[in-house]
């Protein structure tokens, strides 16, 4: 894969699911991959496990919400490779509940993490693709960011976010800079562990159970994106289980 040896790779929520099956997978094609997470435990775990296979990994506990963590996984990218080819803004959380039961605090839980993660992933790396004449977003968004549902209403207008951020973006980006959406469907990940509410929570397990497709469906997706020539971007790829509606 000529399009990702030598590459490098910063993934946020990098510690399971999507961006884990990306690290590794990125790892495995020669990329050498920059994790950030909240959980340090895991990370080290992951990087060993790259390292175990040949691969060449660094990490740093990263808490999306807070500006310098970002700052500071992008940093390490830069200083220890020499160079940022790409950003992975994966880190997000999805405390879905009825808009009646006012879970303020997970609305601004969603808010802190998959909007303003994403842009403060942008306000990091891009005067760093900037000043290299190069790079790579890839934000990933969420099919709930096409088509909003009941209880899913703050979570998706996270996700349009995601989206519209990300097309001003490459509209902004000029022909030196590449930006790339990435919508999921059901996946079999670990947010629906931050759902409180239990009869959602419930709902969502047996979707996930019954149709959901393994994180490595998103990771090949976002290696395709990144593998392409430097010329030829990759805007959106939509991911859905066959199942899903």
């Amino acid at each position: 894969m000529p399009g990702i040896v030598g590459k490098v790779a910063a993934i946020t929520g990098a510690s399971s699911g999507i961006g884990e099956a990306t690290a590794l997978l990125l790892a495995e094609r020669g990329a050498k991959v920059v994790l950030g997470a909240r959980r340090s435990d895991r990370l080290e775990a992951l990087a060993t496990r790259i390292h175990t296979a040949g691969g060449e990994a660094a990490y740093a506990r990263t808490d999306v919400s807070q500006r310098e963590d970002v700052s500071r996984l992008v940093k390490l990218a830069h200083e220890q490779c020499g160079k940022l080819d790409v950003l992975i803004n994966n880190a997000g959380v999805s405390p879905i509940s009825p808009l009646d039961e006012l879970r303020v605090e997970e609305w601004e839980k969603m808010i802190d993490i998959n909007i303003k993660g994403v842009l403060y992933g942008i306000a990091a790396a891009l005067p760093v693709f900037r000043k290299q004449g190069f790079g790579h977003f890839v934000n990933i968004a969420s099919t709930a960011g096409l088509k909003t549902v009941a209880n899913q209403s703050v979570y998706s207008a996270t996700k349009f976010a995601v989206r519209a951020l990300s097309e001003g973006l490459r509209q902004e980006a000029g022909d030196r800079l590449r930006v790339t959406i990435i919508s999921p469907g059901f996946v079999q990940t670990h947010l629906a562990d931050s759902i409180t509410n239990l009869e959602v929570k419930t709902k969502i397990a047996e979707s996930m159970e019954q149709f959901a497709m393994p994180p490595t469906a998103i990771a090949r997706a976002i290696a395709f994106a990144i593998e392409q020539p430097d010329d030829v971007d990759v805007s959106e790829i939509i991911v859905r289980p066959t199942a899903q509606n």
